[in-house]
């Protein structure tokens, strides 16, 4: 690796390949606070340096791992001794901003938080939005196609992505830089590579699709009676706001009360009595139109007993109150920990029963057990939370399978945003059918015969794939 690193080095730079205690400094990911075990970390500058340093990997079999910031829950971004880790936390430039045709031509490196800065200054905005806009990246949010809280309305990350520049394992670079909103001239590439975890390319740069502004942002938290309830107030908020929702977060009586009246973190808007709560947002041009438009559907809402209290924010503090108990992932960490963390989704109607059999089969087997489920239940996905008393890795599959298990019947899915990384390889047969993981194997084989990017990440390794 030593005569590999010094060629990489005069590609790079000597500054930008980190090695020994530089490396063992970073940490591999934020929830887990474990250290980078790369054998070293390559920093390119541009698509060009990522595709000569491929092309030397590729020449010396030696296999990758990208980093983007960090932020993933899946194990994504863990890499070992004999790996590489190839961060693109240099390539942060905002190349191009076209307010008339909505494009934002980025690096893949640039934090979220970043773009939709630069796409409000222009009037416009950027709809992806996740609690860890801050250091998240582009090309992390591309290559795991995530979601956050505004799916409902925009859809999940591949929904904002028109093009896309990729490195291949070979150093070859596909530069698919759409600015179309129509383009049917053959294979839409970029679909190769949103979604795939940095299996099949190292992601660069990107055209993303931009959106109106709407500088008026109503925001309730109300409590619903029960799950028909719940599922009424979707519907019913569906058909009074239309396009203007913008959210429709659940969060379950057990994670409102922990981390309100049992953590004294924050105090409660509204009464502990309910089993839901739902942050509704409604989305408009004029404050007085959207307020009156959202107060008049909680107030039917209300006589049609789909909420029994609600409480509606006037103001951007008021606002970030409320926000801040759906948002207080530190919160639970420190209540539950050691905490097991999962990603699902599966289809609305199921979620009550699906919520109140886990609970049930953790009790059994831990009767001391905590289960605690917020999530974005407007477009299927819940988080689940999950606290036994011990970290162990046997007491971690004894979850994994009580709460994955269910899911193949539902037709649900182990993996809602997150991605599937190390930590839900083996449970991917669950959700997808035998031919559809034996083309997945075809594609990795076709891009990535030597499986140098990110190997063992989402498709278990299979012997019969080496070339």
């Amino acid at each position: 690796m030593d005569a590999l690193l010094h060629n990489i080095a005069a590609v790079v730079g000597p500054g930008n390949v980190l090695t020994g205690d530089d490396v063992a400094a970073r940490q591999v990911d934020w929830l887990s606070g474990e250290r980078c075990r790369a054998g070293a970390i390559v920093r390119p500058g541009d698509t060009d340096e990522v595709a000569a340093v491929m092309r030397l990997c590729h020449a010396a079999r030696q296999p990758v791992v990208t980093h983007g910031g960090l932020t993933g829950l899946v194990h994504g971004g863990e890499a070992s001794p004999e790996e590489l880790a190839i961060s693109l936390e240099r390539l942060t430039a905002i190349e191009a901003l076209d307010p008339i045709g909505g494009t934002m031509t980025v690096q893949a490196g640039v934090p979220l938080q970043r773009v939709q800065e630069a796409a409000e200054a222009e009037g416009l905005q950027f709809p992806l939005d996740l609690g860890a806009r801050g250091s998240c990246t582009i090309g992390g949010n591309i290559a795991t196609n995530a979601g956050g809280v505004r799916v409902i309305r925009y859809g999940m990350m591949r929904q904002q992505v028109l093009g896309l520049e990729a490195v291949l394992a070979d150093g070859s670079v596909v530069s698919s830089l759409n600015r179309m909103l129509k383009n049917n001239a053959g294979y839409d590439l970029k679909q190769l590579f949103i979604g795939s975890e940095g299996t099949l390319g190292i992601i660069t740069r990107a055209v993303l699709k931009l959106q109106p502004r709407l500088p008026s942002e109503q925001t309730a938290l109300v409590a619903c009676p029960d799950f028909d309830a719940l599922t009424g107030l979707l519907r019913h908020l569906g058909h009074h706001l239309g396009g203007a929702l913008g959210t429709f977060e659940v969060m379950w009586k057990n994670h409102y009360r922990l981390l309100t009246e049992e953590s004294g973190r924050h105090t409660p808007p509204l009464a502990l009595g309910a089993p839901y709560y739902v942050l509704v947002e409604s989305l408009g041009l004029d404050d007085a139109r959207n307020a009156a438009q959202l107060g008049e559907a909680l107030e039917t809402a209300l006589a049609a007993q789909l909420i029994s209290d609600a409480v509606v924010a006037h103001s951007a503090t008021q606002r970030d109150a409320l926000w801040a108990i759906r948002e207080d992932i530190e919160g639970l960490i420190q209540a539950l920990s050691p905490l097991f963390t999962f990603d699902i989704s599966l289809p609305i109607p199921e979620m009550a029963a699906y919520v109140e059999g886990l609970e049930a089969a953790l009790s059994h087997a831990w009767p001391a057990g905590r289960l605690v489920v917020f999530g974005h239940l407007g477009d299927g996905n819940l988080h689940v939370s999950v606290s036994v008393g011990s970290a162990g890795a046997e007491a971690r599959r004894s979850v994994e399978r009580l709460v994955y298990a269910p899911l193949a019947r539902l037709g649900g899915s182990v993996s809602a945003e997150h991605g599937i990384g190390l930590e839900k390889r083996g449970y991917l047969s669950l959700s997808r059918t035998p031919e559809e993981i034996a083309l997945m194997r075809t594609l990795k084989q076709a891009l990535d015969p030597y499986h140098l990017l990110n190997r063992h990440k989402v498709l278990p390794p299979a012997p019969e794939e080496s070339p």
